[in-house]
């Protein structure tokens, strides 16, 4: 497929909304999907090194 500016590539012939509208979407779900399990692991790590700390006190 051939444009003939770059303002028509954004356009996408009249379908540019829907087009960049579900990369986004599809963007912000991999992020999400990449994010979540780090943001996870961090959260147990410090729970367990808060648990370790309890138990060591006692």
């Amino acid at each position: 497929m051939s444009f003939e500016s770059f303002g028509d590539f954004l356009a996408m012939g009249k379908h540019g909304l829907f087009v960049w509208t579900a990369y986004g979407i599809c963007f912000t779900v991999l992020a999400i999907n990449v994010a979540s399990p780090l943001l996870a692991r961090r959260r147990y790590l410090q729970q367990e090194a808060r648990r370790l700390r309890r138990e060591s006190n006692t």
